[in-house]
């Protein structure tokens, strides 16, 4: 990318595209162009039709999407396949139309198979069922990487999808109900701390693995790729490492300095029993993570404590 290329960072005020924004920054880029979710509804073809007319970025990362936890995703049904898809589609071929130069569509590791091998090789999309809870999103992130493979076999166009495994760090949601995992985690424990409880309740037996990767480490690896691959197909984006759900959550612990119990609801779900992502093609690549688990959710309750709840609610 040339440093003085308009670059649309879309959902430049969440964790990911603000992370994305400030890599961006660092790395000496200035024209960027943007539009808060009340100024740009990303859902109304006709308001992105003119914003891409009107604008013409020559570089698009496609970081928005209307996320959240297990119960968000299966609560919202609905709302999270109409939204993403609206979303994706609008921008892709927007993009396409104005002749941008090359777009990055982020997607998640919830496309894969629920009961898929481990680690998850990105050929092993659509090989199987998906997890039920969040099988909406999943289907309009797949939806988009095979959108940006058409264009780019239809049209030319550099299009390239990137599915980060489940992200923490600055900027994460802390809603008690739509959050994920880990921001989730760091809330409850902090909590519990500051009003004296003697336990904290987690959904499941906490034997699920999951990985998770500091969102400025993935911004670092969009800005990599961005820069040095033009593949179709997808690229997963990890740590090639995972943790037990009951190992995080003791983590967790230790970092928000909690001193109760943790207790484990067994009735409540666990979803997909591991999801660990190879990262082989992205390390072949060029680039593996840098920041440990430990450090990275050391600064984001740093951050969320920052922020204060009512802030990360936002």
């Amino acid at each position: 990318m040339e440093k003085n290329a308009k670059i649309y960072i879309a959902g430049h005020h969440g964790m990911v595209g603000s992370a994305i924004l400030r890599k961006l920054k660092k790395e000496g880029f200035t024209n960027f162009v943007s539009r808060t979710s009340t100024e740009l509804d990303l859902r109304n073809q006709q308001a992105v039709a003119d914003f891409f007319a009107a604008e013409k970025p020559d570089y698009v990362f496609l970081a928005a999407a209307k996320v959240g936890g297990i119960v968000a995703n299966n609560t919202y049904r609905a709302e999270f396949l109409y939204d993403n898809l609206q979303i994706q589609n609008n921008i892709i071929h927007n993009a396409y139309l104005s002749g941008v130069k090359k777009l990055m569509f982020l997607g998640s590791s919830c496309i894969y198979p629920k009961m898929a091998p481990q680690p998850l090789k990105e050929d092993y999309l659509l090989t199987g069922p998906l997890e039920e809870t969040n099988e909406p999103y999943a289907v309009a992130k797949i939806a988009g990487i095979k959108m940006c493979d058409a264009y780019r076999s239809q049209y030319g166009c550099n299009y390239i999808s990137v599915m980060p495994t489940n992200l923490y760090g600055y900027n994460d949601n802390y809603h008690p109900q739509n959050s994920h995992v880990l921001p989730a985690l760091i809330r409850r424990f902090h909590e519990a701390k500051e009003q004296g409880a003697e336990a904290v309740t987690i959904w499941g037996t906490g034997s699920p693995k999951r990985e998770f990767l500091f969102a400025d480490d993935l911004a670092e690896a969009c800005y990599y790729l961005m820069q040095n691959y033009n593949e179709p197909g997808l690229v997963n984006v990890g740590t090639g490492e995972d943790i037990s759900i009951k190992d995080l959550a003791l983590l967790v612990k230790k970092i928000t300095g909690f001193e109760g119990e943790i207790n484990f609801d067994t009735s409540k779900p666990d979803g997909t029993p591991r999801k660990l992502m190879d990262v082989t093609k992205l390390t072949e690549a060029g680039w593996r993570f840098h920041t440990t688990l430990e450090e990275g959710i050391t600064l984001a309750y740093q951050d969320f404590l920052s922020k204060g709840v009512l802030v990360a609610e936002r």
